[in-house]
């Protein structure tokens, strides 16, 4: 099989040969296929996505949203200590 990529991506496929990470490009792109195939990205949401999305937005229109602010801040400070 040949493929053909682009700039950007055969460079990234060199660097990782080059650093000694991979053998060889076939490695670096039998690595990416293969962490794929363990984590592939749904083609869709499902319905519990769907319900949180719909909850959200009754949320957002009762003008129960909290600015991101003060969300990051909570957020930092639960888990990051800050």
């Amino acid at each position: 099989m040949t493929i053909s990529l682009n700039p950007k991506l055969r460079q990234y496929i060199e660097e990782q040969v080059r650093s000694g990470r991979f053998a060889s490009p076939e490695e670096v792109v039998e690595a990416g296929l293969a962490r794929l195939m363990l984590d592939p990205a749904p083609d869709e949401l499902d319905d519990e996505d769907l319900a949180a999305i719909e909850e959200s937005e009754r949320q957002i229109d009762r003008a129960e949203d909290r600015p991101w602010a003060d969300v990051s801040a909570e957020l930092r400070k639960k888990y990051l200590g800050k």
